[in-house]
């Protein structure tokens, strides 16, 4: 499930101001909403296994569902992590989905039953930044996933709220903290256009941090 993140800009020592306010366009919230219906959609019917051949069955309906407040909400809020940093630094950010990707994905989830998913990307452009500014907006997406991978670890600890959720309460849970933390050791990967090469060429022990964090997490849950 690559993330891809593309980006515009001058690395150099000119620090873009920072800016408190979020900006975000229609066009953006089109996006973000398609790809985590999409997401969403392509993980329900992988979980439904054969039954996914009926796509309005109750069972796919029942992992869609579960699939948007696990593993689309992974998606969204590591793309929107990114994006929220880089703001803050000043740089344009949207969300722009990848229609060609998505469909490959739901299309391979229906028909073969596995995952590829690359929703789109954070575009992110401006006249200057620093290295350490862009490790941390590449950090910030992985950052996101551990955060969401503990709550859901607290989640899971309270066995009444999660019962009452139902029979898919512990799917959900389960979920929510391996989906995120493989999202973020994946991401973290220092190949390519993945967040790991940015914040390994700016820090390596935040690098390694992060790495032992996800692993350690990965191991307790």
């Amino acid at each position: 499930m690559p993330e891809m993140d593309s980006a515009f800009y001058t690395i150099g020592a000119q620090r873009p101001k920072r800016k408190s306010r979020i900006r975000t366009s229609e066009t953006e919230m089109q996006h973000l909403l398609i790809a985590w219906i999409a997401i969403s959609t392509a993980f329900a019917f992988v979980l439904s296994g054969s039954a996914r051949h009926n796509p309005f069955s109750e069972i796919v309906v029942r992992y869609f569902i579960v699939s948007m407040f696990t593993v689309g909400i992974g998606f969204l809020f590591h793309e929107l992590a990114h994006k929220v940093v880089a703001q803050r630094y000043g740089l344009w950010a949207e969300f722009r989905m990848s229609p060609n990707l998505l469909m490959f994905a739901v299309g391979v989830a229906y028909l073969a039953g596995w995952i590829f998913a690359a929703p789109g990307a954070v575009y992110i452009s401006g006249s200057y930044i620093t290295q350490e500014q862009n490790g941390r907006i590449a950090a910030a997406g992985p950052l996101m996933n551990i955060l969401l991978a503990a709550i859901f670890v607290m989640i899971g600890m309270q066995s009444g709220f999660v019962e009452g959720l139902g029979r898919y309460g512990g799917l959900a849970v389960y979920l929510g903290v391996k989906i995120n933390l493989w999202l973020a050791g994946f991401n973290m990967l220092p190949f390519s256009v993945l967040d790991g090469k940015k914040v390994f060429s700016w820090s390596v022990p935040a690098f390694v941090g992060i790495y032992l964090l996800i692993i350690l997490m990965w191991i307790s849950s």
